[in-house]
C-alpha cells in the first residue's frame, strides 16, 4: 500500500496547460466553429513546449543541477558536471536546453539560475519541483494507460516503480503539493488531531509514503506519537531518514507492511489514511472499515483523506478539477479507482462509526473523520 500512488501531485490544478478555450463551457460544436485549425496548432504547440520545458526542469531536478547550481552561485557547464558528479557531455547538452526554456542566464560560458530555475530546487519556498516529477510520471502513466486499453489489465502499484528516477521523488512530490495544506489548514480545522495529541496518544499513517504527513502531525502536535506503514521499502527508508533529520526519531518509527497482515501492538487513538484508502477499497473496503474500528480506542478517530471525487460530471470540466480525471485513469492501471466522500461516510456507518465529511481547497479536497 502506497500514499496516493498515482500522478495526483498536482491533481487538483490544471496541469494541462490547455488554454482559455478548452477552459469555455461553450458546447463542442459550438466551440468547434470559433477556433480554426491553425488556433487549434498554435495552442497545442504552445502546450507541446509547455511539456518539454518541465522534461528539462525534471532532469534538473533528480540529477541535483539545480540544486548543485545554486550553490555555486556561477558556474560553467563543466564545473557543474564535476559539482553534481555528472556526466560533461549531458550536462552541457542539459545546459543549453535549460537555457533556452528560461531555467538558466548565460554571461558567455558562465551560467546562473534565473528565478524560474531557482523555483525548481526541491528545497526552495513553494518549490516548482512537483510540476517536473508530474509531468514525466504523467507520460508514463499515459503509456501504460495507450497499451493496458486494449487489453483491461491492471497491474497495479507496481507500474510506479517501473521508472527508476521517479519512485524517489513520489513522496517528495506529494509532501511538496499536500504539506502546506495539511499543516497550516487542515490540521488546524480538525479537533480530533488536538484532542490525540493532549492525550499524547499513538497515531497511525497507513499508507505513510515518505512520512511527511505524520512529520507535519508531530511538528503541530508535540506530545503526539506516530507508527507509519508503507508497503515500498524506499519509502520506509526515506521516512525514517526524514524523521531523523527533523529531530523526531524518539516519536515516529515507520514500518514496511500491508494492513491486510497487519497488527498494532496497542490500539491507536488516531488512524489516518492519507489519499490512500482508493488504494485498497476495491479490494476490501468492508473488511479495511472494520479493520480500522476495531484498531482504535473507544473514542478514537479514523480521519481520511481523499480526492474529492465530485457528484456531478460535468463539474469535472471545471479548470481545478481537469487533472483529477487523469488521475482516475492512472488509478484504474493500479487498480483503483477515486471516491466521493459520500461513499466513505456510508462505509463508516455500516460498521458502526458515525463520520462527518469536511472539505478543503475548494472542495476538491475531502477530509473524512469518524470516532469510534
Amino acid at each position: 500500500m502506497h500514499a496516493d500512488a498515482s500522478t495526483a501531485g498536482l491533481a487538483h490544478s490544471d496541469t494541462t496547460g490547455m488554454g482559455q478555450g478548452w477552459n469555455n463551457p461553450v458546447p463542442g460544436r459550438a466551440l468547434a466553429s470559433i477556433m480554426t485549425t491553425e488556433d487549434l496548432k498554435t495552442q497545442f504547440r504552445q502546450q507541446s513546449q509547455a511539456a518539454l520545458s518541465l522534461d528539462i526542469a525534471y532532469i534538473g531536478v533528480v540529477n541535483g543541477l539545480f540544486s548543485a547550481l545554486h550553490r555555486l552561485g556561477r558556474s560553467t557547464p563543466q564545473a557543474l558536471a564535476q559539482a553534481s558528479s555528472m556526466d560533461e557531455g549531458y550536462v552541457l547538452r542539459w545546459c543549453d536546453a535549460a537555457f533556452a526554456f528560461g531555467y538558466l542566464d548565460a554571461d558567455g560560458e558562465t551560467l546562473t539560475l534565473t528565478r524560474m530555475g531557482e523555483a525548481m530546487r526541491p528545497d526552495a519556498p513553494d518549490t516548482l519541483m512537483p510540476m517536473a516529477v508530474q509531468s514525466v510520471l504523467s507520460a508514463h502513466m499515459a503509456e501504460r494507460a495507450a497499451g493496458l486499453m486494449r487489453t483491461g489489465e491492471r497491474p497495479g502499484e507496481s507500474v510506479l516503480a517501473e521508472r527508476a528516477t521517479v519512485l524517489p521523488w513520489f513522496g517528495p512530490m506529494l509532501e511538496a503539493s499536500f504539506g502546506p495544506l495539511f499543516e497550516h489548514t487542515i490540521c488546524p480545522a480538525i479537533s480530533a488531531f488536538a484532542e490525540v495529541d493532549a492525550r499524547g496518544g499513538l497515531a497511525v499513517d497507513l499508507g505513510c509514503g515518505n512520512g511527511w504527513y505524520l512529520r507535519a502531525l508531530a511538528r503541530r502536535c508535540p506530545k503526539l506519537r506516530g507508527l507509519g506503514l508503507d508497503g515500498f521499502a524506499e519509502n520506509i527508508a526515506q521516512a525514517t531518514a526524514r524523521a531523523a533529520a527533523e529531530g523526531l526519531e524518539r516519536r515516529l518509527a515507520f514500518e514496511t507492511g500491508d494492513i491486510h497482515d497487519f497488527k498494532l501492538d496497542e490500539a491507536a487513538d488516531l488512524i489516518a489514511m492519507n489519499r490512500a484508502l482508493h488504494h485498497v477499497w476495491e479490494k476490501d473496503a468492508a473488511g479495511i472499515f472494520a479493520w480500522l474500528r476495531d484498531h482504535l480506542k473507544p473514542g478514537g478517530y479514523a480521519a481520511i483523506w481523499e480526492p474529492a471525487w465530485p457528484d456531478d460530471r460535468q463539474a469535472l470540466r471545471d479548470p481545478a478539477r481537469k487533472g483529477l480525471t487523469f488521475q482516475n485513469l492512472s488509478e484504474h492501471i493500479q487498480g483503483n479507482h477515486l471516491l466521493r466522500p459520500q461513499d466513505i461516510a456510508d462505509a463508516f456507518a455500516k460498521v458502526g462509526m458515525r463520520a462527518r465529511i469536511h472539505l478543503f481547497a475548494g472542495g476538491n479536497e475531502a477530509m473524512v473523520v469518524a470516532q469510534r
